[in-house]
């Protein structure tokens, strides 16, 4: 059967709307469904991606500052609140999903998108000192490991899926990043540390850890060497070589989460799930992939959908859920 599920991110400023919205849709459906705790970043600093995820690293310390976040000596007001948001969170999902059992989905920063965004105290990007970049990997590993167990402790019945968003991982291999002065370009890391770096914690998650980036250009080969147990990728405009590269992850035993719901208002429903669905067909007949195969598949809206109004997110959702079921019946064909 094919899955469905989202990025993560979801509009609007109560998390409890948000936790409730995706439990409904992505529960008790005729398909199936991965729920998420999804992230609301209009709540404002301390909810974003950066600083939500620093806000769980182990025994390293956080401030937001006018350029960003940045590593300090202790902790800040700024890392309070990221914290505060978290506890939050969790209460609202222990409250959802009490009595539930079955799969559940948690979103987290991976460590390269982290060194590329949180400075060090003299203003650089961590990403620029090996020592650094050592320690947050090692910081984020323990701060996952703890995340899922807090998780696992509130509700019991929840199979874990860990998604290590890496949108910057491309910039770092490629050296794009901007110095601190914005004259210069911060030296790229080397593939096989990036590779090591992300496979550090992805080891931290003993379940399922799927590895995501709407990047077009997403290292799909190196991602897929990390031992992550699934991609999730924009393929709304997948070339043939990037299938191409999918299907030699796939072979590899990677599953795939195909983000193939566009993120933009929906006007008819009908078109847009004819169009994810065509999207995925096209691609599996591209490489020569069974329709069996299918069931490896878990459909995705492209990326995560802050900007768009609650019901929007909700239709997009829903076209996400109804390619899933039209995939499903196309893998028993």
């Amino acid at each position: 059967m094919t899955h469905v599920s989202g990025v993560g991110s979801w509009p609007g400023e109560s998390s409890r709307e948000a936790i409730v919205s995706v439990r409904d849709l992505l529960t008790d459906i005729d398909v199936s469904g991965i729920p998420y705790l999804p992230e609301t970043p209009s709540r404002g600093p301390g909810s974003d991606l950066i600083g939500r995820s620093a806000a769980l690293l182990a025994d390293l310390s956080v401030d937001l500052q006018p350029s960003g976040w940045r590593f300090t000596d202790r902790p800040g007001r700024d890392q309070s609140r990221a914290r505060s948001f978290w506890r939050q969170d969790l209460d609202e999902l222990a409250e959802a999903y009490d009595g539930y059992a079955g799969p559940l989905k948690l979103q987290v920063a991976g460590p390269w998108t982290l060194a590329a965004s949180i400075e060090l105290n003299r203003g650089e990007r961590s990403v620029t000192d090996e020592g650094a970049r050592r320690d947050l990997v090692a910081s984020l590993a323990e701060g996952v490991r703890q995340h899922v167990a807090e998780v696992q402790r509130l509700v019991p019945g929840a199979v874990v899926t860990v998604q290590l968003d890496e949108p910057s991982v491309l910039s770092v291999l490629r050296g794009e990043l901007p110095t601190a002065s914005g004259y210069g370009r911060v030296r790229a890391v080397d593939r096989a540390e990036v590779a090591r770096g992300i496979r550090e914690v992805r080891e931290a998650h003993d379940g399922d850890v799927v590895l995501h980036s709407c990047h077009p250009g997403a290292p799909v080969e190196l991602l897929a060497s990390t031992g992550a147990t699934a991609l999730s990728l924009d393929l709304t405009d997948a070339s043939p070589q990037r299938w191409e590269a999918l299907a030699a992850a796939m072979e590899s035993g990677t599953r795939l989460w195909a983000g193939v719901v566009a993120t933009t208002p929906v006007g008819s429903s009908g078109d847009a799930v004819r169009a994810a669905v065509t999207r995925v067909l096209d691609g599996f007949r591209a490489i020569g992939m069974p329709s069996a195969r299918l069931a490896d598949v878990t459909v995705t809206p492209a990326c995560g959908l802050p900007s768009l109004p609650p019901s929007a997110a909700v239709a997009v959702q829903r076209v996400a859920i109804d390619a899933a079921r039209e995939l499903t019946e196309k893998e028993q064909d």
